[in-house]
């Protein structure tokens, strides 16, 4: 028996869940893993397993008893280890809103739940009552720049040079130090369907189930609401999106409409700028091939992001560096995804 797994049989003996069945369930691209336990009368609990040397426990305690307070669904805690980095949590079930679409539900429901459950988290005058980070701007751009720090490398065949990158950085920087006043809120910056879960005999926007929220920041109230419309890993149809948006400005009357909707195509095209260059690493540096899959979508999508006027400088930019959707043409990076093709079926 391994460290780790000693370590694990060693905090369920404690808090005496040492003889439940134990079933591992699917991973993510982060270093936690998570395992159902369930006992012979059919109670079931989760455990976290999050290495400390990778993963740190902590913001997702703070962050889930700070979304109940708030009357949200975040997983309730049980028992912790912190210097293990191990947690008992709620199981909320199987019940994610990818496997319900995967399954052919109607998304329309399941997508006014994840919008409701946002409007609650930005309407709670508590909502950022909580000592968390700021995302500023330092931040904004420590992300954008994964797209030319790993991206661009593919394209191109060589290390980006440092004038090209500090030129990336300078259209971000200007972009981002002109945009309008934004309600701040709660931003748990990974909302997306493959986070959220759909739990019975619960009302409004308790019905929605919260996972992954650990690096969730204090920020701009449009980010994820962005996320979950603009899913690099799932198509959502305009006339869809439209739809939610819409519901989500009645539930603030007196919002700015227009700075809004610029903060919201902005945080759009930094995020995809993000998860592109995220996609690209997961390859390169930790061999996970089946994110490469969802390049042409992020593509499209940033692309599209890019007829906003106020992020002109970063198109032309972008377009200068062959960063567009005629990247889909480029050989180099369809080489890429072919390589993560193979990768993925092999494995």
């Amino acid at each position: 028996m391994d460290i780790r797994t000693q370590q694990r049989l060693d905090f369920l003996t404690q808090h005496n869940w040492q003889s439940a069945q134990i079933t591992a369930l699917p991973f993510d691209a982060s270093f936690r893993r998570y395992f159902r336990l369930q006992r012979a009368d059919d109670e079931s609990i989760l455990l976290m397993d999050a290495p400390p040397e990778r993963e740190n426990v902590r913001p997702f305690i703070q962050i889930a008893q700070h979304l109940q307070h708030l009357q949200l669904s975040a997983p309730r805690i049980f028992a912790t280890d912190i210097n293990t980095g191990f947690v008992l949590l709620e199981d909320f079930g199987d019940a994610t809103f990818t496997r319900l679409l995967n399954q052919r539900a109607d998304p329309l429901p399941l997508y006014l739940s994840a919008v409701d459950a946002l409007i609650a988290l930005h309407q709670h005058p508590q909502a950022t009552a909580i000592d968390l980070p700021p995302y500023d701007i330092e931040r904004l751009l420590t992300e954008a720049v994964l797209l030319v720090d790993w991206l661009l490398p593919v394209i191109t065949g060589v290390e980006t040079p440092k004038i090209a990158r500090d030129s990336y950085l300078h259209c971000w920087q200007d972009i981002l130090t002109q945009l309008p006043a934004i309600p701040t809120t709660l931003v748990l910056r990974d909302y997306h369907v493959d986070n959220l879960m759909q739990l019975t005999g619960r009302d409004g926007a308790k019905a929605c189930g919260l996972l992954d929220f650990q690096d969730g920041l204090l920020g701009a109230s449009p980010y994820d609401l962005v996320s979950l419309l603009e899913d690099a890993r799932r198509d959502v149809p305009d006339t869809l999106s439209e739809t939610l948006r819409n519901h989500y400005y009645q539930a603030f009357p007196q919002l700015d409409r227009d700075a809004f909707d610029t903060w919201y195509t902005v945080l759009g095209v930094q995020r995809h700028c993000k998860v592109l260059g995220i996609f690209v690493r997961l390859f390169k540096r930790d061999g996970k091939a089946q994110y490469l899959q969802h390049l042409p979508r992020l593509l499209r999508l940033l692309t599209r992001g890019l007829s906003h006027p106020v992020l002109a400088p970063l198109k032309q930019w972008l377009i200068q560096h062959k960063i567009e959707e005629n990247l889909l043409t480029n050989p180099n990076f369809l080489a890429l995804l072919q390589q993560g093709k193979q990768t993925y079926t092999l494995n």
